[in-house]
């Protein structure tokens, strides 16, 4: 049996992963940061669904692409970000395809939520999109920017990571975008549970 639990280090378990050792070590990754990738992923789509189909996709892309891998302060969460960044950017093109194909595709059988977690998810998904209309004031870099810092309270230097582009870069979108958001009325995304609702953390410097 594998000795890897979610208690060791990420890069520990990379390093099992490039080992050879990866199923279990990499399982051990899934678990430890999924939860993360599944709620920056409902902040970019507004859908729990989607989140859940594309948090699917970014693993199975960081599996592909684990060579590549990075830890950043101890942690993989900087470069899991910058692959589901990457999802997000072909989600657009595949949309259309993806639409007509499950519309040729018979409705699949669901189970009944409880109505209270439903109300729920259907209130986030309310608020997130309301975001979202807002922040298409952004443009794509600069929505990434505050997507990662603001919403996911990375550091610049983990951004510059997750994103692929120098601190400076970071910083000088970051600027321009809370710019634009303040030429619009101010928005929150809260600081505590995950609820989604753009935040004071835009306006609030991260090194």
């Amino acid at each position: 049996m594998s000795s890897e639990s979610i208690s060791d280090s990420d890069d520990d378990l990379l390093a099992r992963v490039a080992a050879g050792d990866g199923g279990a070590a990499f399982g051990c990754l899934f678990r430890k940061h999924s939860t993360a990738v599944y709620s920056y992923c409902f902040h970019r789509l507004g859908s729990w669904s989607a989140a859940e189909d594309a948090t699917s996709v970014v693993f199975l892309e960081a599996w592909r692409r684990r060579a590549d891998a990075v830890v950043v302060s101890g942690s993989l969460r900087p470069w899991l970000l910058g692959v589901a960044t990457n999802v997000m950017r072909n989600q657009h093109r595949a949309a259309r395809r993806y639409d007509a194909a499950l519309r040729r595709l018979p409705p699949p059988e669901t189970q009944p939520d409880p109505s209270d977690d439903v109300a729920g998810r259907i209130d986030d998904e309310r608020q997130m999109a309301a975001v979202l209309g807002e922040l298409k004031a952004l443009k794509r870099n600069e929505l990434e920017v505050i997507m990662v810092v603001a919403v996911e309270g990375l550091t610049y230097a983990e951004a510059s990571v997750s994103l692929g582009i120098p601190v400076g870069t970071v910083r000088s979108r970051l600027a321009r975008a809370r710019a634009r958001l303040a030429a619009r009325r101010p928005s929150v995304v809260s600081e505590g549970g995950g609820e989604p609702v753009v935040s004071a953390r835009v306006g609030r410097d991260r090194g």
